[in-house]
This record gives C-alpha cells, sequence and structure tokens, in this order.
C-alpha cells in the first residue's frame, strides 16, 4: 500500500468498520482486503478480517486520529500505523503517537 496527497486515487479510500468499544478494522473499499499488522510491526493486506486487523482508534487534541494494533507490541509500546511523506508504510516498530506519520484525518465520503 503507497498513497501520497499527490497522487490522489479511489484505491485508497478506507472504511473504517467499529469491531469493539475503541477498536475498529480499516478496510479497502476497492480492493475489499483489511489492513493487518504482523508481530514485526509491518502493515499488510488480508482477505478475512481476523485480530492482525483490529486497531485501536484513539482521537487527539489535534482533532487527528491514530491506530495502533490491538494485538501486537513491541518493548512494552504500542505499535501504530503511519506512512511517511511518500506514502509508504513505516513499520510499527519504529512508530509513536506523536508522529505526524501516524496521524490521520478520517473523513465522510458521501
Amino acid at each position: 500500500m503507497n498513497a501520497s496527497a499527490t497522487h490522489p486515487s479511489h484505491a485508497y479510500i478506507m472504511e473504517i468498520r467499529t469491531v469493539a468499544v475503541g477498536i475498529v478494522a480499516i478496510k479497502g473499499v476497492e480492493s475489499e482486503y483489511y489492513l493487518a499488522m504482523n508481530k514485526e510491526g509491518k502493515l499488510y493486506a488480508k482477505k478475512e478480517c481476523n485480530e492482525d486487523c483490529n486497531f485501536k482508534e484513539l482521537i487527539l487534541e489535534n482533532h487527528y486520529n491514530t491506530y495502533a494494533s490491538a494485538k501486537w507490541t513491541h518493548s512494552g509500546g504500542e505499535m501504530f500505523v503511519a506512512l511517511n511523506q511518500k506514502g509508504v508504510p513505516v513499520r510499527g516498530k519504529k512508530t509513536k503517537k506523536e508522529q505526524k506519520t501516524a496521524h490521520f484525518l478520517p473523513m465522510a465520503i458521501t
């Protein structure tokens, strides 16, 4: 998965579904694959939703959201979904909730 503001595409529209209180699953609308994170913090796509696809959603004071793996941690710390400036996924082990690369702004599509 690569995404960028300079290369917008409908392929990057994601649907956020509630799994439990504070837990969501993120699904690509066009691909119908779920976003998942493995124990190494690597993001990948999965056709069937399982525990690797569950993320803790946190709304920050700056009104952005972060998504941390609900299953996996690294050295006791959370591993976040993050994309660098080129839209390339950042490995969860290298992320913190304060990093802008892990901040997302969900929008309603009409």
